[in-house]
């Protein structure tokens, strides 16, 4: 996409940013007298001062290398030496789909779909692939519709020690809504040049959306396992139950987990499409996964989802839009050590990119987030996070906006044109909602470092900061305000508007808006 806007290149302050800046100063408005209580604590407790340039420096982050992540490579990790067993067995009492028949109520569901006593088809002890599986399976359960064209009729379980390779021999392989198919991985999945879809038979097409509650088959790779997919299609999957949300890497249940002391589980998707699943991908407590150069479009919940204490990950060289009712790409509740560059986000219902509830340590770097109908990236409850040269444009309310996060560095990153604020910090007392406070513990406090980059021609201001432990600011450009009357803050930065600009424009040099009792404890 060409976007119209500069990078945010900081030479841009030593010629035209001093030129504007008499322009702004003297347009600029004056700062708004505080009308409550509240607001002249504010006024009163915060001190605006230069602050020492060289622990601001930082150098360039090192991303991961991401060029051996390739079908090539996942091609080359397929074990053909030893022929798997195929077996029709009852789906109670197997470890990989106790979360699906537990209880009457999920057994009634497959009773019903099978019209009988539930079963599927179980790939263990090596290798298999579906022509092969179609020679060993009753054609009433598995069948081969048209050349390479396959429909299936009960659930497919990959053991624990099988191996199954969906590959270009297979033109698609359609999982029957009515007959409630479904894959799981207990050991290896290869999905590879194919097209995996949710088929709804009396209409003869895809399983398309029509509400949360309705069955739709799904993928799901348990604990201890390694699902490969490249250059593949897979569409109309997943619904609002748990660990059948589309295509999900699961750790088991955490009472299973004990028993069966299975490892994280982990693998590659690279170059492939989904579309109408509920969620595009998700993951629970998976290490190093690597999602890269996939498109997500036109998704139901989310596009890309990482969930609780998976880390390590790379999400790389996406392109998510269109996600219908939430996010585009969302890491939340304890997803650390990871790294998200190099993707799109656009045209999403809410937020772009969002890190959430205490997702920590994670670098965001170089996404192009644009055009979503909320925020472009936002952190909720998540410290120490890392921002480096994204391009936060035209979203519909703030390019940056962060709740209730410390340590947030912001570098080199640009929002622009943006309905509202281009950088929001902000706090918020999350106690009388439905959060769960043990599960989802927060400080109501915000901290930040911006450094670099470009705030301009966003719709309520560059920056707004509520109540901050602190902020710094260093060689910030924050050309072309969309108010006539030139730059504007607002928050605790709008009232000490003249003191920041004359450091940080006239001067060029570091600005610390620091509370005043945060000063007295540090000498205390």
């Amino acid at each position: 996409m060409n976007h119209p806007a500069r990078k945010g290149s900081i030479s841009l302050l030593a010629g035209a940013m001093l030129l504007a800046s008499a322009t702004a100063f003297a347009n600029v408005e004056p700062a708004k007298p505080a009308t409550t209580a509240k607001e002249l604590q504010q006024a009163k407790t915060y001190t605006v001062s230069s602050a020492p340039t060289a622990p601001l420096e930082l150098a360039k982050p090192k991303l991961p290398d991401v060029s051996g992540y390739t079908a090539e490579a996942i091609a080359a990790k397929i074990v053909r030496s030893k022929p798997g067993k195929i077996s029709l067995r009852r789906m109670m009492q197997e470890d990989a789909l106790k979360d699906f028949i537990g209880g009457d109520n999920k057994m009634a569901e497959w009773v019903v779909r099978q019209h009988g006593i539930p079963q599927a088809i179980f790939v263990d002890d090596g290798y298999m692939n579906l022509k092969d599986l179609a020679k060993k399976v009753p054609k009433q359960y598995f069948s081969e519709t048209s050349p390479g064209v396959y429909l299936a009729k009960l659930p497919i379980v990959v053991g624990r020690h099988g191996i199954l390779e969906i590959d270009k021999q297979t033109q698609e392989l359609r999982l029957s809504q009515e007959a409630g198919a479904f894959l799981v991985n207990d050991g290896q999945l290869f999905v590879r040049d194919t097209k995996i879809t949710g088929w709804r038979e009396k209409d003869n097409g895809p399983a398309t959306f029509n509400s949360p509650k309705e069955f739709r088959p799904f993928l799901l790779s348990w604990g201890g396992t390694e699902t490969y997919i490249a250059n593949s299609k897979i569409a109309s999957f997943g619904y609002a139950n748990s660990k059948s949300y589309g295509v999900s890497i699961s750790q088991y249940t955490p009472n299973m987990a004990k028993v069966l002391k299975r490892p994280e589980p982990t693998g590659w998707i690279v170059g492939s499409e989904f579309s109408d699943m509920w969620y595009g991908f998700y993951c629970y407590e998976t290490r190093d996964f690597v999602v890269k150069g996939n498109t997500y479009k036109d998704n139901i919940v989310y596009g890309i989802d990482p969930h609780d204490r998976s880390h390590g990950l790379i999400i790389a060289d996406n392109t998510v839009y269109g996600t219908k009712k939430k996010h585009g790409i969302i890491i939340s509740r304890e997803v650390n050590d990871s790294f998200i560059f190099n993707n799109r986000s656009y045209d999403n219902h809410l937020s772009g990119l969002v890190i959430d509830r205490n997702s920590v340590n994670n670098l965001i770097a170089h996404n192009e987030i644009y055009q979503n109908h909320t925020d472009g990236i936002t952190l909720y409850e998540s410290a120490d996070n890392l921002l480096w040269g994204n391009r936060v444009l035209s979203n519909k309310r703030h390019g940056i906006r962060i709740r209730n996060s410390v340590n947030i560095r912001l570098y080199e990153n640009v929002a622009m044109a943006n309905g509202l604020t281009g950088v929001y910090g902000h706090i918020k007392d999350l106690s009388n909602t439905d959060r769960d406070i043990k599960l989802d513990p927060f400080d109501a406090q915000v901290s930040l470092i911006v450094v670099g980059g470009e705030l301009a021609a966003n719709g309520s201001g560059p920056l707004s900061i509520d109540s901050p432990l602190s902020v710094e600011l260093y060689r910030v450009s924050m050309l072309a305000p969309t108010k006539s009357s030139g730059i504007s803050f607002t928050g605790i930065l709008g009232e000490r508007q003249d003191e920041i600009l004359d450091l940080l424009v006239r001067q060029q040099k570091a600005v610390l808006i620091d509370p005043v009792e945060r000063q007295t404890e540090m000498r205390d």
